[in-house]
């Protein structure tokens, strides 16, 4: 019964040796054989004596010190994950979807608030155009008896007359001035002589980029996430722990 047996070990059926297939994987990993591995050591997030004064405070008289450990594990996961979801929330917050093929703008409330500006500029403008003329009567006036009204009108057409003209040389001396400065140069980014430069010190294509063009650079630039205020105070307003809370009110009120 033996050549039955050597039919039904799937091994021998494969043509796979399993002596010598043993002997390479511990020559492959000779390396780790006889190694020892040690665990890292549990460093706790929060100082464990002040934590464990705050535990005290509470009421409660025998903490171990694992409960403290445990504690301040769960400080750190906890604190990560609110980092965690609000950098989402100020992440989507930053996304545009100007260029998206699949969004169509509804509103623009910039463009709203920039034509109600610009109303209550035209109506501020017109108002003073009413107030200009009646000061211009007023000061082409030559009543002999003036009431105070009257000389307070003057007064003003002529502090008016006299801002208008410190305005206009005001211009006059701005444009005098941009016009003996001349015209702005703006510097050239695709700069030749660069690029004789590196062709002159034998330097790689690569390198003759980097220095003809500045978008190529060698270090990227790291992307940095700002959170500001309004995104925590989303988050609090998603969560169900702090939805109600007085945090969030506090929070409200700034």
């Amino acid at each position: 019964y033996r050549d039955d047996d050597d039919i039904n070990d799937v091994a021998s059926m494969a043509g796979v040796n399993l002596n010598e297939e043993s002997a390479r994987i511990m020559a492959t990993n000779s390396d780790l054989v006889g190694t020892q591995i040690q665990s890292c050591k549990d460093e706790p997030f929060l100082a464990a004596i002040p934590l464990h004064k705050r535990v005290l405070e509470m009421g409660i008289t025998d903490v171990p010190a694992e409960v403290v450990t445990f504690i301040s594990h769960a400080t750190q996961n906890r604190l990560r994950t609110v980092i965690e979801k609000v950098t989402v929330i100020t992440q989507h917050r930053m996304e545009s979807y100007k260029d998206d093929e699949w969004y169509e703008q509804a509103t623009d409330v910039r463009s709203q608030l920039k034509f109600f500006e610009q109303l209550e500029r035209l109506e501020k403008q017109r108002k003073d155009e009413q107030e200009r003329e009646i000061l211009l009567k007023a000061a082409k006036s030559r009543s002999r008896q003036e009431d105070p009204e009257q000389a307070r009108l003057k007064q003003k057409a002529k502090e008016m007359q006299q801002q208008e003209l410190a305005q206009m040389r005001q211009r006059d001396a701005n444009l005098t001035a941009l016009a003996a400065i001349g015209p702005r140069k703006k510097r050239k980014l695709d700069s030749p002589g660069l690029l004789t430069i590196g062709e002159g010190l034998g330097m790689s294509g690569g390198s003759q980029a980097g220095l003809g063009t500045p978008s190529s650079r060698q270090y990227a630039r790291q992307k940095i996430t700002r959170v500001n205020l309004r995104d925590f105070i989303f988050y609090m307003e998603q969560e169900r722990e702090t939805s109600h809370s007085l945090l969030l009110y506090r929070a409200l009120l700034k």
